[in-house]
């Protein structure tokens, strides 16, 4: 059976869909890991995709497309998330699903027998067969017989390459009939500023006419909000080296910049380190002490975000912050923000190489700390340019 006359098979009928409408923007929340992992499964869509924070945060225009669908054609139907659990207040947040099942990546998914599976966590077998074990009465999932296949057949060998992870899960949907917008990236902002002990400051030893003499362009400027150093990552192949962001926070912060270091529990140690070789307090070190929320809040308020190619720069480009991106494996033609946005720069050396390494892409490596400085220059002169050309407000 094709595609679309699957996704028309799965058309229910009967329900008013003012009355889906009604139950699907039931407050966040509502349906917690919990309750989603107990509940009978009649009338459930599950979409599987366990893995990190720019996973699911790239996944939400197909998501966003399937609630709509079901919105639509599938009335008093829910949509599942399965993934870690660790996410669901980001899950909740973007009001896409309307819970999330703990599934680790491979692992058993909690729901029985649903009405309809999508795999939204890569080519399978492995992702596939882990669906089918919930026995679906469908299931949507790239290189089935007769499918869609992983491999976009109308684009050129070299493209393929670089398709982007947003544009490939909309065109798995759009295989079954489910219109997606690749645009629908934004998050809503969490009330109330982020809870966090302390703050972001500026580096105590540069005075304003300090900062005034040494000025360099970057700006004193006049734009609120600390500006996000994220030195970690989530594999050593995405991980600049911490003395190379130790030189950046160091500048940016005599430049007037109110630095705010974030990152993990573990990566807390390599956060204070950056902090020691910038000559920053250790109250500019949040790495270890902001909640999801409190995260997603505090990109959200941010005056610039700097990062790896890891999840706080898709929170960047959640929110329309203006970004600097470290990219070395893999190109941005990927995984990257949206290249027609000028808020979001992406630095890459052009050097594919393994992703899994345990060291340093030997691209992100050639990237320098005066080209990141210049990035920033030229992104303040684009976003606030009254403050950053010289000439006063």
């Amino acid at each position: 059976m094709s595609p679309r006359r699957e996704a028309s098979r799965l058309a229910g009928g009967g329900q008013r869909l003012a009355e889906r409408r009604a139950w699907s923007t039931r407050a966040p929340g509502a349906l917690s890991s919990a309750s989603a992992a107990c509940e009978p499964a009649a009338g459930t869509v599950v979409a599987l995709r366990a893995l990190g924070l720019g996973d699911l945060l790239t996944a939400l225009p197909a998501l966003r497309g399937l609630r709509r669908h079901l919105v639509a054609e599938l009335p008093w139907h829910r949509l599942l998330l399965a993934g870690p659990a660790w996410l669901e207040p980001v899950a909740m947040l973007s009001e896409a699903v309307d819970g999330l099942v703990p599934a680790d990546p491979l692992g058993p998914v909690a729901v029985t027998a649903p009405t309809l599976a999508v795999n939204l966590h890569g080519r399978g077998p492995e992702s596939t067969e882990t669906l089918r074990w919930t026995s679906p009465s469908s299931l949507w999932a790239f290189d089935l017989p007769g499918g869609c296949p992983w491999e976009p057949p109308t684009l050129t060998r070299a493209d393929r390459a670089d398709e982007h992870e947003v544009s490939r899960w909309c065109r798995l949907l759009a295989a079954y009939g489910v219109s997606c917008d690749p645009t629908e990236l934004g998050l809503p902002v969490p009330p109330g500023p982020p809870a966090v002990r302390g703050g972001w400051a500026p580096d105590p030893i540069a005075t304003r006419a300090d900062r005034r003499k040494k000025n360099t362009g970057r700006g004193e400027g006049s734009a609120s909000g600390p500006t996000i150093i994220h030195s970690g990552g989530a594999a050593p192949a995405r991980r600049w080296p911490g003395r190379r962001w130790a030189a950046v926070a160091r500048q940016l912060a005599r430049d007037g910049h109110q630095i705010a270091l974030t990152g993990s529990a573990a990566e807390r140690g390599l956060a204070l380190r950056v902090a020691t070789g910038a000559g920053l307090p250790p109250s500019t070190v949040l790495a270890g002490r902001l909640d999801l929320v409190a995260l997603c809040a505090l990109v959200a308020r941010s005056r610039l975000v700097l990062s790896a190619d890891t999840g706080v720069a898709h929170l960047a480009t959640a929110y329309r912050k203006p970004s600097v991106v470290l990219f070395g494996p893999v190109s941005p033609a990927e995984w990257g923000p949206p290249p027609e946005r000028q808020e979001h720069r992406a630095l890459w050396a052009g050097h594919h190489s393994d992703p899994r390494s345990g060291t340093p892409a030997p691209g992100l490596l050639a990237l320098t700390v005066d080209q990141v400085l210049r990035e920033v220059t030229s992104l303040e002169q684009v976003a606030w340019p009254r403050t950053t050309s010289g000439t006063g407000p």
